[in-house]
């Protein structure tokens, strides 16, 4: 790994150790479609309880940031490109189900880096 890759993961690396706060809008499970050459992002509603931590809107369970959850999606958003799905989230969704803009950029980051894994056949893996 050249030096400026290096100092570019380190940087990410610590941010994303950073807290963040979750978006009572929802969230996002991005994930490709090789199959069908589409970048797919389904989208999940919850609430924010009043320990910041997202829970299930139906049932008041929290929902585990890392394992399996067995929820139906809102909605699923796909697109060729990271644009594509990128407007049908943000500009032809009224209301958006995104509400912070720090989730909005990390759903342009995650979208583009889904997208350059399809362009060039490597796995994707959400962050």
């Amino acid at each position: 790994m050249n030096p400026t890759a290096q100092t570019i993961t380190k940087i990410d690396e610590q941010l994303s150790k950073r807290e963040i706060e979750l978006d009572p809008g929802g969230y996002f499970i991005i994930y490709l479609d090789r199959e069908a050459k589409l970048i797919c992002a389904k989208h999940y509603t919850n609430v924010i309880n009043d320990r910041g931590l997202a829970v299930d809107p139906e049932t008041g369970e929290v929902i585990p940031a890392r394992g399996k959850v067995n929820r139906t999606a809102e909605t699923l958003f796909t697109g060729k490109t990271a644009k594509e799905v990128c407007v049908k989230i943000f500009e032809q969704t009224h209301p958006s189900p995104v509400t912070l803009l720090d989730h909005a950029a990390y759903l342009g980051r995650e979208l583009v880096r889904a997208e350059m894994a399809l362009i060039h056949a490597q796995e994707y893996v959400q962050d």
